[in-house]
């Protein structure tokens, strides 16, 4: 079986949680999507991303990061820019952007003595 969730690193880190709901035009997203998760993984400190997406077109995406100045490097990144004024003028309905720390974290699946 393989490993469908990120494997991060011992906390600290920081998370990037994005939900969303997507507008009936999506002409261009999944490209864009695409290019943007080749792209991110191409940047310093970061650590990966977890995505999922209900039918009615609500979701979420996590990114994992090494640190604050990792995500302040990857918002200023001109292509990501770019991705983000085209979905806020095109693909999203709404949103809401939350940076967490990561302060623990646990694996599973777990027993009844944990």
């Amino acid at each position: 079986m393989s490993r469908r969730l990120v494997q991060t690193p011992q906390p600290p880190y920081y998370a990037v949680i994005f939900t969303s709901v997507r507008s009936g035009n999506q002409d261009g997203y999944l490209e864009v999507a695409g290019d943007m998760e080749r792209l991110a993984a191409q940047q310093d400190g970061y650590l990966g991303h977890e995505t999922a997406r209900n039918r009615d077109g609500s979701g979420m995406t996590i990114s994992y990061w090494r640190d604050e100045e990792a995500i302040s490097a990857w918002r200023v990144n001109a292509k990501h820019r770019l991705a983000r004024k085209l979905g806020n003028e095109r693909w999203y309905d709404e949103y809401e952007l939350r940076i967490a720390r990561v302060e623990h974290a646990y694996s599973g699946p777990r027993t009844m003595e944990d």
